[in-house]
C-alpha cells in the first residue's frame, strides 16, 4: 500500500472515509433498497471507468494499490455511489427542480476532478478526452441513477429538499447560484487555458 505523506494519499483516503460514512448514514434509512442502489452504482461506475481506461480516454497515475488495478477501485466504489445516494435521497420531486439540484452536484464533482487534474497525479486525461466529456458523463451517470433510484426507492424513503428552499431569495437559491457562477467561471478559465 502506497500511503506516503502526499496530497494524493490524503485526498484518496479522506474521500473513501467520508464517502463510507455518508453511505452508511443514508443506507440506515432502508439498507435493502439503498444497498441495492449502492451496488448498482458501484457496478456501473467501475464498468464505465474500466471501459474509459481500456479505450485510453484517461488514466490514474497514482493509486493506493497500484499492483491490483489500473483504476482506484475503492475510491470509485465509494465516492460516486455516495453522490448517487445523496442525489436520490434528497433530490426535489419535480423535474424542473431536479435539474438545478443535480447541476450543483455535477459542478462540484467536476470542480473536484479539475483540481485533481491540475494539482495532483490522481487522474490524467488522455486521447480525445476533455472537461466537456467528463461533464457529459457526470450528467448521464447521475440522471441514470436518479431514474433507477426512483424505481428502487419508494417516496416515503426519500427526503426531497422542499422546493421553497430553492425559490428566489432563499438560502438554497443563493447557494445554487453561488456554486454555479463560481464553477462556470472556473471551467471557462480552464477551457480557455487549454484551447488550441
Amino acid at each position: 500500500m502506497n500511503l506516503g505523506w502526499n496530497i494524493e494519499s490524503l485526498i484518496t483516503v479522506s474521500s473513501i472515509i467520508a464517502s463510507l460514512i455518508g453511505i452508511v448514514w443514508i443506507m440506515k434509512h432502508d439498507w435493502k433498497r439503498y444497498g441495492l442502489l449502492f451496488l448498482c452504482s458501484v457496478l456501473v461506475g467501475n464498468l464505465l471507468c474500466f471501459l474509459f481506461i481500456l479505450f485510453g480516454f484517461y488514466s490514474y497515475p497514482y493509486r493506493l494499490f497500484p499492483g491490483l488495478s489500473e483504476m482506484p477501485i475503492l475510491a470509485i466504489s465509494t465516492a460516486f455511489p455516495f453522490l448517487v445516494l445523496i442525489g436520490v435521497r434528497y433530490c426535489p420531486k419535480a423535474w424542473p427542480w431536479k435539474i438545478p439540484f443535480y447541476w450543483v452536484i455535477v459542478h462540484l464533482g467536476l470542480a473536484a476532478e479539475s483540481y485533481a487534474i491540475e494539482q495532483t497525479n490522481l487522474i490524467r486525461y488522455e486521447y480525445q478526452w476533455n472537461f466537456w466529456d467528463s461533464y457529459t458523463w457526470w450528467w448521464i451517470y447521475l440522471l441514470l441513477f436518479e431514474w433507477i433510484g426512483g424505481l428502487l426507492i419508494p417516496p416515503h424513503n426519500r427526503k426531497p429538499i422542499p422546493i421553497k428552499t430553492l425559490r428566489y431569495g432563499r438560502l438554497g437559491w443563493a447557494l445554487v447560484h453561488f456554486i454555479l457562477i463560481v464553477t462556470i467561471f472556473m471551467f471557462g478559465y480552464l477551457l480557455g487555458r487549454y484551447a488550441p
